[in-house]
């Protein structure tokens, strides 16, 4: 027996001493910070928890946080992006990543993660393009699909949107704007094509500039137009400025944007009563309120700076929880721990989250295609920038077309 012990004893030393790395690539900076920010958060909790349980298959995890925003951009930037890609595929130690929150992020990062078979887990980015397989040879050029969702795409979000809109606003004519983004435009384009096959009036559609100060020349325009709404496909750094000159030119118009919007940077810049009233989206089911996730919450806002979670910081803690599952897998396995193992533990995986069992189809979409809606309802007994309490849940959106 004493010699049993002997020959034991070092074997959790070895194990503690192993080590793999996982990424977490976000606009932590600029326009989109506080989104992000929250989004980062989920992952670290996932990833916390699991060291302190004593790690992974006897790896203890490590992190690689990423800045994908710049000064110059003054929010996310793909170029960023696709320079943090490359620092990812050149770090031998990491065999996984969570992010971006942006799909032109995705854009730039996904080819280089092909080319290096690093997979990633996108929380929060959405445009469908970047899993289409009629664009693999851009997105994956080396075959396998790379770029996992956590949350479903704008397919489903700009189109079930606009489904609600007809049927619950009553809104029979609207004019859209985007930002000029990879998100935004493909988000604001597909959520035409559905308003135009439903029957609603499409009274025009146009750009901004993220950098211009002000929309006030074409919120006229669209005040002159009468529409019942107004559309936004963009994220915060156009839809601050937009929200607050909105209010001030067409104040009792109907407001909507999708999961760019569903953040504390429009709550914050835009403030009250500018963002009292829009509509937005968010692209996975609505959890943060759920009675089961309530301890979940309080852990989470006490290591977050005293920030509530977003739903997109559950999709960020449900696909770290997807990575942690896929190395348990594969050094279970008695196998290395490679990011080649961990992509393919990754791609077939099925794994129990608080969004209930997460598993992909062949191009890295997760199968549920729920599209929750909130507005925009200021309750004062809570921090104007508490995304639980200020977004009011109001149902999830219609997937079926109505005729």
């Amino acid at each position: 027996m004493a010699g049993l012990v002997a020959t034991a004893g070092p074997v959790p030393a070895q194990a503690a001493a192993k080590s793999v790395s996982i990424g977490i690539t976000l606009p932590l900076t600029g326009a989109d910070a506080d989104g992000a920010t929250r989004i980062k958060c989920g992952a670290q909790m996932a990833i916390d928890e699991a060291n302190k349980m004593g790690g992974v298959g006897g790896y203890k995890l490590k992190t690689v946080i990423l800045n994908n925003a710049t000064a110059t951009a003054g929010a996310y930037d793909p170029a960023q992006a696709a320079t943090n890609a490359k620092k990812l595929v050149a770090d031998p130690s990491v065999v996984a990543n969570v992010g971006p929150e942006m799909s032109g992020d995705g854009k730039a990062m996904s080819p280089i993660l092909s080319q290096g078979d690093l997979a990633t887990i996108t929380p929060a980015s959405t445009n469908p393009d970047i899993t289409d397989p009629r664009y693999a040879g851009q997105y994956r050029p080396a075959g396998k699909p790379v770029y996992f969702r956590t949350v479903t795409t704008d397919k489903y979000q700009g189109p079930n949107m606009a489904n609600y809109m007809r049927d619950t606003l009553k809104v029979k004519t609207v004019y859209i704007l985007d930002d000029s983004g990879a998100y935004g435009v493909g988000m604001a384009n597909l959520f035409e094509a559905q308003a135009k096959k439903i029957g609603m009036t499409v009274l025009g559609h146009d750009e901004l500039n993220p950098k211009e100060a002000d929309y006030t020349t074409i919120l006229t325009k669209i005040k002159g137009m009468h529409p019942d709404a107004i559309y936004y496909g963009g994220v915060a750094q156009a839809g601050v400025k937009l929200a607050k000159q909105a209010y001030e030119t067409v104040p009792k118009m109907v407001k909507a944007g999708g999961d760019g919007m569903f953040t504390g940077d429009l709550l914050k810049g835009a403030g009250f009563p500018a963002s009292e009233g829009w509509y937005v989206t968010n692209a996975s089911p609505h959890l943060t309120e759920n009675p089961k996730l309530a301890d979940w919450v309080k852990k989470f806002s006490k290591m977050c700076g005293g920030r509530t979670p977003s739903d997109y910081s559950v999709t960020a803690y449900d696909g770290a929880k997807v990575i942690i599952a896929a190395i348990k897998k594969v050094a279970d396995s008695g196998a290395k721990v490679t990011r080649a193992a961990v992509h393919d533990a990754i791609a077939s995986s099925k794994v129990d989250t608080f969004q209930g069992p997460v598993a992909f189809d062949g191009n890295g979409d997760i199968l549920q295609k729920t599209i929750a809606v909130f507005q925009v309802a200021h309750n004062k007994q809570y921090p104007d920038d508490d995304v639980i309490h200020q977004f009011k849940y109001l149902g999830d959106a219609p997937e079926a077309p109505s005729s």
